[in-house]
């Protein structure tokens, strides 16, 4: 069901803006970031604003030059999404502090969005670092 209060967005429209999200970040497209994310983004309960959070995925790009947002499992209850992404890579150097050096791993990440007028405010992301440590 369709949230209908003035200014909400409503469910497919949040799945449709969460899918371009993703493609955008696949994409390496920044310059349209702004159109999903928020001024004033907050990211596990800190705001890094969309600056910040700009230049957190250009540094993951970086420490993994194959990275690729996979969605596994979407759900959605205006104006929440979560997501479980999936992740095969080959990062280099270090990854969350732990020495990959080129290694294929794979991981995932349980996120939860919550959407304001349209676009992504705030952030949880959780993500598995212990099957990366038990894979390298």
């Amino acid at each position: 069901m369709q949230n209908t209060e003035a200014g909400a967005v409503g469910r497919d429209e949040i799945i449709r803006s969460y899918q371009g999200y993703i493609a955008c970040l696949n994409r390496q497209g920044w310059q349209d970031l702004h159109h999903f994310v928020a001024d004033q983004v907050r990211y596990n309960g800190t705001t890094i604003g969309l600056h910040g959070y700009l230049n957190m995925l250009v540094a993951d790009f970086r420490a993994i030059p194959d990275l690729s947002f996979n969605i596994a499992v979407l759900v959605c209850d205006p104006p929440m999404i979560a997501s479980r992404l999936t992740f095969d890579c080959t990062p280099v150097g270090e990854l969350f502090g732990l020495a990959v050096n080129g290694k294929q791993v794979r991981f995932d990440e349980n996120v939860f969005y919550e959407f304001q007028d349209g676009r992504i405010q705030n952030v949880w992301s959780v993500i598995d670092k212990s099957s990366i440590a038990a894979q390298i």
